[in-house]
């Protein structure tokens, strides 16, 4: 009897792949023979499910937009704090590399927006005018009592910024993880004050 593939499983293993590839060595390494071997699939089947570089490269990084989306909604879930500044610091705390899926996820993303630079088609995909992070900290903000003249679309946007580059700087080594997550919290501290 014939073996039943999981079609959307394989697509999302080889996606895997191609984070692995991008996050050590950045999207210039990426190729659909890389990826196979990384993938332990043959260069045909990669070629069967994506067809181009171009739609390799988007579909990876949608598969990993879903996935960081899945484990923010299952943290927030699980957290006991569901006050809107527990949410808001959960939601944070995911551009922070504080573990390893995390780690990868930044390094991912950065060799993503790295390679912006000099490919147009991957430019449009990648730095869309949807914000969705940035439109749900804004919902949550609008919710709660800001301190006077705190805006919250210009808030939620220089949170989404600064904890990402934070982030990055955790990656780089310029601060650790605690000392990012203290100036979380001390400025969440500030913001809701009630």
């Amino acid at each position: 009897m014939a073996k039943r593939v999981d079609h959307e499983q394989r697509r999302r293993e080889i996606a895997t792949a191609v984070w692995r590839i991008a996050a050590e060595r950045g999207l210039d390494s990426v190729s659909m023979r890389e990826v196979a071997a990384e993938a332990g699939v043959s260069l045909r089947l990669v070629q069967y499910y994506f067809e181009t570089k171009h739609n390799l490269l988007v579909l990876s990084l949608g598969y990993l937009h879903e996935r960081g989306e899945q484990r923010t909604q299952a943290r927030i879930a699980a957290q006991i704090d569901q006050s809107v500044r527990g949410v808001v610091r959960t939601l944070l705390t995911e551009l922070i590399p504080l573990d390893s899926e995390r780690e990868l996820s930044l390094r991912v993303h950065r060799a993503y927006f790295s390679r912006t630079h000099s490919d147009p088609a991957l430019a449009k995909v990648f730095l869309q005018a949807e914000t969705p992070i940035e439109d749900l900290l804004t919902s949550l903000l609008r919710r709660t009592v800001l301190p006077p003249g705190v805006q919250p679309r210009q808030e939620a946007n220089l949170l989404v910024a600064g904890f990402t580059g934070l982030g990055l700087d955790v990656l780089h080594g310029r601060f650790t993880p605690g000392e990012v997550l203290a100036t979380l919290d001390y400025h969440l501290g500030r913001l809701f004050q009630a």
